[in-house]
C-alpha cells in the first residue's frame, strides 16, 4: 500500500529535524578531537551551541506549530510554573549541598567560581534576568529542539505503537551532550558533572509531559538558588 502524501511529508520533516539535531552533537564530539590550544578558544567552545540555534532556525522555518512541538503552549504555562518551581527547589537545594559540602569534602576547589563570567557579573543583573534568559534558551536548545527532534525520530524508528514517551537513546544522547557542552566544561570544570543528573531529570520530565515550561522554570529556579547560596558562601 502506498503511504499517504501527508504521511510522507511528516516522515521527511521528522528525518530532517533529527539530521539537523545531529549537527551540534557532532560539533560537540568534534570539539574534543581538537588540539588543546584550540579547545581554549571561546569560538570553539561556543560552536556546538551556535550550530544548535542555527539548526533550530532552519527546522523552525519549515515547521508548523512550533510552540506545540517545543512544548511551549500558553495553556501549559500555569502547570509548568507549579511543577517547575517544585522541581527547581528540590534540585537547587540538592546541588547547593553538593557544591558547598560534598565537593570540598573530597578536596575539590570551588573558589574558582568567583572568576567565572557568571561570578563576575553584578548580582542584580544575574538574578533573575540573566539566569532566566539562559534557562529559557538552553531549555529550548537541549530539551525542546535536540531532545524533541531525536525523540520523535526514535519513536518513528522503533514504532508508533511504543508510545511517544519512550525515547531512551535520545534522552541519553542529549543528556551527555548537555553534560559535556564545551563551554560548560571549561567554565565549571569538575562541577559540570552536576549537569548529568540535571539533564536526565529535565529530559525525563519533558518526555513525559511535553511541557517545556516545567524545565525552563525548574532550570531558572535551581540556578538562582545555587548561584545565590554559592556567591554568598564565597564572599
Amino acid at each position: 500500500m502506498t503511504p499517504e502524501p501527508h504521511r510522507l511529508v511528516h516522515d521527511h520533516v521528522v528525518g530532517m529535524g533529527a539530521a539537523l539535531a545531529l549537527l551540534p552533537i557532532g560539533a560537540t564530539l568534534g570539539y574534543y578531537a581538537l588540539p588543546t590550544p584550540l579547545q581554549t578558544q571561546l569560538l570553539a567552545q561556543f560552536t556546538p551551541q551556535l550550530l544548535a540555534y542555527l539548526a533550530m532556525g532552519i527546522w523552525a522555518s519549515g515547521t508548523s506549530e512550533i510552540a506545540r512541538q517545543l512544548g511551549l503552549e500558553r495553556a501549559k504555562f500555569i502547570n509548568g510554573l507549579k511543577w517547575g518551581l517544585l522541581t527547581g527547589l528540590i534540585l537547587g537545594c540538592l546541588n547547593t549541598f553538593v557544591i558547598l559540602s560534598l565537593y570540598p569534602s573530597f578536596g575539590y576547589d570551588i573558589t574558582f567560581l568567583k572568576q567565572t563570567p557568571h561570578g563576575r557579573l553584578p548580582v542584580l543583573l544575574m538574578v533573575p534576568w540573566f539566569i532566566c534568559c539562559i534557562a529559557f534558551f538552553i531549555e529550548i536548545n537541549f530539551r525542546g529542539f535536540l531532545l524533541g527532534r531525536l525523540a520523535e525520530f526514535e519513536r518513528k524508528w522503533r514504532g508508533d505503537h511504543l508510545g511517544r514517551q519512550l525515547a531512551p537513546l535520545a534522552l541519553l544522547a542529549t543528556t551527555l551532550v548537555f553534560t559535556f557542552d564545551p563551554f560548560m566544561v571549561n567554565t565549571f570544570r569538575h562541577l559540570h558533572w552536576i549537569a548529568l543528573w540535571d539533564g536526565f531529570v529535565w529530559g525525563t520530565i519533558w518526555l513525559r509531559t511535553r511541557n517545556l515550561w516545567i524545565t525552563v522554570v525548574a532550570h531558572a529556579v535551581e540556578v538562582i538558588i545555587m548561584y545565590s547560596a554559592v556567591r554568598t558562601a564565597l564572599e
